[in-house]
This record gives structure tokens, C-alpha cells and sequence, in this order.
């Protein structure tokens, strides 16, 4: 496993596939485009998904980082 900085780990998952889990259970699937120091994040080609099935799919999205819970890299993108 990897360890370093948040920061250092967003950079390195950069354009790859990640999921992102929100406060509330939420989960989003997609491409990391960018983020911020306050871990606001820009995902491209999301699917929104709630207790594992598809909810939403969004070609951009900008999530808050006060609301995430982590970021992990996708299973399925290794």
C-alpha cells in the first residue's frame, strides 16, 4: 500500500478511475480530473451510485471535500 501525503496520493490518481464515498453514503464513480488543498474534487464521466445500484450519471462533476469521506482508486482500473 501506498502511504504519503493526501495530496501527494490525489496527484498520483490524477486521470485514473477512483470512487468517491460522501457523508450520507453516497458513491461516486469516475475519472479524477482535479482537486484542491480543501480536497474539493472535479471527476469526469461519473455514475452516482446509493447502497450499490446506479442512480445519476454526469459527464462533469465538482464534489466539496468538507463531504468526502475518501477517495480510493477504482477496483476495476488496475
Amino acid at each position: 500500500m501506498t502511504t504519503g501525503r493526501p495530496l501527494d496520493i490525489l496527484m498520483d490518481s490524477l486521470n485514473k478511475s477512483v470512487v468517491v464515498r460522501l457523508k450520507g453514503g453516497r458513491e461516486f464513480y469516475g475519472e479524477l480530473k482535479g482537486y484542491d488543498i480543501h480536497m474539493n474534487l472535479v471527476l469526469d464521466n461519473v455514475d452516482e451510485k446509493k447502497d450499490g445500484e446506479s442512480v445519476r450519471k454526469y459527464s462533469s462533476l465538482i464534489l466539496r471535500g468538507d463531504n468526502v469521506v475518501y477517495v480510493s482508486p477504482r477496483p476495476d482500473s488496475e
